[in-house]
């Protein structure tokens, strides 16, 4: 589906111009001038959704013990698994590897990697971006019910739906991952601002008289059920993944200064929020409501009005932008299909059209199952946990098999750079 760059500093560009026109058309190859701080902001982005909402939830249907343990658990593996996809950007002398499927194929081949990689990668981020359509216009619906003042007249969801799209048909069109750069920034502090307000405000509320940390369910299927389902949950939280690459992607990159240094102090920086923001959320929402806390920690905490209002509006700047993060990877492989396989010329209409499509079909599948965030607990464990949890592993285990790789050999420092 797509190509790698595969030359170095010390190697001929063996492109054809049109090769070349193309990838530097395409969304993920477009601008490789990023700076370290993008990374930051953008896996922010990608990682603190409004899934974070959903945590104390998950908490009441772990538990004290086994949440507290996935919780931190998930926030080392996951930093762990991020690092090797950091590593295994430049893992060949003379390849960037700047598209999650690349990767794929890499290690299991052009046809395998292919079947192994895209159903998951796009089941996660067409799937986050549908539930971001759902959620934007909750929030939005949220944020209306809470600032009219008078007995206002009842708006359908559909409408605030539609209403979130419109940005989309917007924003959709900046090209590439940089240009974005603005909107991930707003996001990535809404993202800690309304993480603050949830917990700030839950210690305002205090803990509850009649609180219950047991669990709800009076049957042991039900509870197992629930278990499962929360761990699907904080699958979600976590899955920032499947974009790392793409993000790495618009880093330049020397044999001096490879792109993963960067990154990597993006990735820190981004992680360090992450914790600010998962686990005082997660641990003080639960410890506050118990198992009576709303699957959305906002909807527990009804007063102060002005505030919750202020969080539901900062839930909507942050789906801006994760929507973006996660939908500009699909715009990558769509305008890579249109234009290296079937051969369509690369054009402002040719984008224009696919990328409203693309929104309209999310808006479309939002407004028409608009209970699809239920979902997430299946998600959850059939694609985000696979790609953010282990699948790097296999990846890292069988590219090494077919290219050895050890800290001191000098080929690290022979790693692509375009």
């Amino acid at each position: 589906m797509g190509t790698t760059a595969d030359y170095d500093s010390n190697k001929v560009d063996n492109r054809t111009e049109e090769e070349r026109a193309i990838d530097d058309w395409l969304p993920i190859t477009s601008s490789r001038n990023a700076k370290w701080w993008y990374s930051a902001f953008h896996n922010v982005t990608a990682m603190v959704g409004a899934g974070v909402l959903s945590l104390p939830y998950a908490m009441s249907e772990l538990g004290w013990g086994p949440g507290v343990a996935v919780m931190v658990i998930s926030w080392i593996i996951t930093l762990y698994t991020l690092w090797q996809m950091v590593e295994m950007h430049e893992m060949v002398p003379g390849k960037r590897f700047d598209r999650y499927h690349e990767l794929g194929q890499h290690a299991f081949g052009e046809k395998l990697g292919l079947w192994i990689v895209v159903p998951q990668q796009l089941i996660v981020e067409v799937g986050v971006d549908i539930v971001y359509m759902v959620t934007g216009g909750k929030s939005l619906q949220k944020f209306h019910k809470l600032v009219c003042s008078h007995p206002c007249k009842d708006i359908k969801l559909t409408y605030f739906i539609m209403i979130f799209a419109s940005v989309h048909f917007v924003l959709s069109h900046l090209p590439n991952f940089n240009s974005i750069s603005g909107v991930s920034l707003a996001a990535a502090v809404m993202s800690l601002s309304y993480s603050t307000i949830a917990w700030g405000a839950s210690v305002d509320k205090g803990v509850q008289p009649d609180v219950q940390y047991g669990y709800k369910s009076s049957t042991t299927a039900g509870t197992v059920l629930s278990f499962f389902n929360a761990l699907g949950d904080v699958a979600f939280a976590y899955a920032g993944h499947n974009v790392v690459l793409e993000i790495q992607a618009t880093i330049p990159s020397t044999p001096e200064k490879p792109s993963k240094v960067p990154m990597w102090r993006g990735v820190v920086v981004a992680y360090i929020v992450v914790a600010l923001c998962y686990f005082p959320v997660a641990f003080i929402g639960y410890w506050m409501f118990g198992n009576g806390v709303e699957d959305n920690i906002l909807i527990s905490l009804n007063k102060p009005t002005w505030l919750i209002a202020m969080a539901n509006m900062f839930v909507v700047v942050h789906v801006i932008g994760s929507y973006q993060i996660y939908a500009m990877p699909v715009f990558d492989m769509l305008e890579t299909v249109l234009v290296k396989k079937l051969k369509f010329k690369p054009s402002w209409y040719l984008r224009f059209i696919t990328r409203n499509v693309y929104v309209a079909f999310t808006m479309f599948v939002g407004i028409t199952f608009p209970f699809f965030g239920g979902l997430l607990g299946f998600f959850g464990g059939f694609a985000f946990a696979p790609t953010t949890y282990f699948v790097s592993v296999l990846f890292r285990n069988q590219g090494l098999s077919h290219h050895i790789l050890s800290p001191d050999d000098s080929s690290l420092m022979k790693c692509i750079f375009s």
